[in-house]
């Protein structure tokens, strides 16, 4: 699509995801077995011919920059339009560190008047869903308006996280609140907006660092033309453990809310090559997502596998999300949890055992606390370790760690911690 210049909103620290985004930004935590989050918003352009990309970065950058290389899975790197990755920066003027939303896209508008679209479509690269873009677009510029924004109906029990807003009948934003309390309606943003290039320059200042909080109730307030756009389809927000655990878990349905396997709008990615996956002759794998380059020795009942992952002999994997290259050896048992990459769990172990289910984790009892169990990027789990409910396995933690739970048994809402300096080395790439 001509003369519309994409900028999705990638720097996001994703703190509710826990150490999920410890080392790596939220746009580039894992998803779907072989997806990353940002996947989907790049995915929604090239399927709506959109091919002029800025992808603004700021929180732990490198795994996301390695992923998103010259943006060839999606189409980006041929002769017109194209991908550019901005950070911030410090210049003769001060630092670029971005306070918000709004502030990232403020820093980088001589970006954006270089390259000379009078149409911005503006997009978070961390939420889940397939949108065709255009017919909003065509909606905006039907009206006229200075800012288009993207609106569904949420439950009730949701909209207090978000951005929510009520409509005339012609379309128009007549109501705004951001993340309220107590929400007057259930009509939310989805955190995309289309807006024309003269309306950023209008409302985009110093003091105005989130579009939610400050730039879309100041346009509303001085009499801009603000409009929403109704979407029907399937949207998810997976900023907290529990909804990036659901929203993974929606995906193994027998008629999934979201289609992976629609040949018209396919997900893009950057894949390795690996080898099909493999279920040896004992292996049960059922609803379930099963990534290339698995094998399957035990039993994966509702759960996700990205690729490499290995479940041994024995081994039973339950409503569970595995990522890249993990380990579950013979006999052990995952239930309940979320398990990072290159992380073993050794023979006989449990990771997520017991009903209390509602024992929140201390340390981080506002995101550990609806019985999913945590488990960071290259920890090993000792064999005959026994983990409850909402635990929660720092990064790279081994047997030397577990050793403070005597009989290796760690209670429902416990930490396994590693010491600061305990391994030496930096974090690989996430």
């Amino acid at each position: 699509m001509g003369d519309v210049l994409a900028v999705v909103l990638a720097g996001g620290a994703g703190e509710r995801l826990s150490i999920l985004s410890a080392i790596r930004s939220k746009p580039a935590v894992p998803f779907g077995g072989k997806y990353r989050l940002i996947d989907f918003s790049l995915s929604n352009c090239a399927n709506s011919g959109i091919n002029d990309i800025l992808v603004l970065t700021q929180y732990n950058p490198r795994s996301l920059n390695d992923h998103l290389g010259t943006g060839r899975p999606w189409g980006f790197d041929g002769l017109r339009g194209g991908i550019k990755i901005l950070q911030p920066y410090v210049s003769a003027h001060g630092s670029g560190w971005y306070t918000g939303t709004a502030d990232a896209v403020r820093y980088n508008l001589h970006e954006i008047d270089q390259d000379g679209a009078d149409t911005v479509l503006v997009l978070g690269g961390d939420h889940v869903y397939k949108m065709d873009y255009r017919p909003m677009i065509a909606a905006h510029d039907r009206t006229g308006a200075d800012v288009t924004i993207a609106v569904l109906t949420v439950p009730r029990a949701e909209a207090s996280r978000m951005g929510i807003c009520s409509l005339a009948d012609d379309g128009r934003v007549v109501d705004w609140e951001e993340k309220p309390a107590e929400p007057k309606s259930d009509l939310a943003s989805m955190g995309v907006y289309v807006f024309s290039r003269q309306a950023l320059h209008a409302w985009l200042s110093p003091d105005r660092g989130d579009f939610g909080h400050e730039v879309i109730p100041a346009m509303l307030a001085g009499g801009a033309a603000v409009y929403g756009h109704r979407f029907e389809g399937y949207w998810r927000d997976v900023g907290t453990v529990e909804a990036y655990w659901k929203a993974n878990l929606d995906l193994v349905g027998l008629v999934p809310p979201l289609d992976l396997f629609d040949r018209t709008w396919l997900i893009h990615t950057r894949s390795e090559e690996r080898s099909p996956a493999k279920l040896g002759p004992e292996a049960l794998a059922r609803h379930s997502l099963v990534s290339h380059g698995c094998i399957v020795n035990g039993t994966v009942i509702n759960s996700v596998l990205s690729p490499g992952v290995r479940v041994y002999e024995g081994a039973v994997v339950r409503d569970s999300i595995i990522l890249l290259d993990t380990e579950i050896g013979p006999g052990a048992v995952v239930d309940t949890a979320i398990v990072d990459k290159f992380v073993r769990v050794g023979a006989g172990a449990v990771v997520g055992s017991g009903e209390d289910r509602h024992v929140p984790n201390a340390d981080e009892p506002e995101r550990l606390t609806t019985g999913i169990t945590v488990v960071g990027e290259r920890a090993q789990i000792p064999a005959g370790a026994r983990l409850g409910r909402n635990c929660l396995v720092e990064p790279r933690a081994g047997p030397d760690d577990f050793a403070a739970f005597p009989d290796l048994l760690v209670p429902s809402g416990a930490s396994v911690r590693r010491p600061v300096g305990r391994s030496a080395g930096e974090p690989p790439g996430a």
